[in-house]
């Protein structure tokens, strides 16, 4: 089923999506809309709701209430349609370590239903456009954490996606490789025009990269426009990023970031490198 919603122009819209694990009500009915080429992201601390929005939108998880279009496809209605048509980047690794990258590609060629005739030659344009194309035929074990990362955007777009979504694409690299990622997103947007839908809680990757974001707290969204429009409506126009986002997530102690999510990110932190 296509979108009644009426957004000319939007490529993501989200109405009252609302998800309970047992008592817990981790996305409490949030709202937003993207435009086409836009990249959005939902900006909050650990345990605000992010990754669970984001998990609704691709459809590993289905929605306890309110509904959401991705590509003009319901996600309640026609989960199918909607994984052709979007690229995910989860936060742990989504790539065989002992394939190289060449393999790997390979694998997500068959995986998208890419006729046989284009995978090799797709598998070879990805390699080039994300800059592995000298490592290609290396083990991914033997990757670093930048490459890794700019190996599973590419697994991600091979099949030409309408939309790109990451889920905190940069955690546990360094600034270096951090910056090296942020780059192949931007060319990913300028390039090939492409919609993505990012969470974070790095100030400085939501001002490098995203338009307009959503700050998310306790479930629920906050506040959302973009950065300047934020910082004015905090009373902090002369504020810093991560100000605003005090102002409005509170202080990360007070929201998540319990043993589980430690010990996650840095098992996450270590397997990148």
């Amino acid at each position: 089923m296509t979108s009644d919603f009426g957004g000319a122009g939007w490529t993501v819209e989200v109405r009252g999506l609302r998800k309970r694990f047992g008592e817990v009500c981790a996305v409490d009915g949030v709202d937003f809309a993207v435009a086409e080429g836009e990249c959005f992201g939902l900006l909050g601390p650990n345990g605000a709701g992010k990754s669970t929005t984001i998990k609704m939108l691709i459809t590993l998880l289905r929605p306890d209430e309110g509904e959401a279009f991705v590509a003009g496809y319901s996600v309640r209605r026609a989960a199918g349609r909607v994984r052709g048509a979007i690229g995910y980047v989860p936060q742990m690794l989504s790539v065989d370590a002992t394939l190289t990258g060449y393999e790997n590609l390979l694998l997500f060629s068959r995986f998208f239903g890419l006729p046989r005739r284009v995978r090799r030659e797709r598998v070879e344009e990805t390699l080039e456009s994300m800059g592995l194309a000298e490592a290609a035929h290396r083990p991914v074990r033997t990757y670093s954490g930048g490459m890794i990362r700019r190996l599973e955007i590419g697994q991600a777009v091979m099949h030409r996606p309408k939309v790109l979504f990451l889920d905190e694409p940069t955690v546990g690299l360094d600034p270096v490789a951090r910056q090296g990622v942020w780059d192949h997103i931007r060319r990913l947007q300028q390039e090939e025009g492409m919609t993505v839908v990012m969470t974070t809680h790095y100030m400085e990757e939501a001002e490098s990269l995203c338009h307009r974001v959503a700050m998310m707290s306790r479930g629920r969204i906050a506040a959302q426009g973009t950065l300047e429009e934020l910082r004015v409506a905090a009373g902090k126009p002369e504020g810093t990023l991560e100000d605003v986002f005090v102002h409005y997530a509170g202080a990360f102690e007070e929201q998540g970031g319990g043993m589980r999510d430690v010990l996650r990110s840095r098992r996450t932190a270590r397997r990148l490198g």
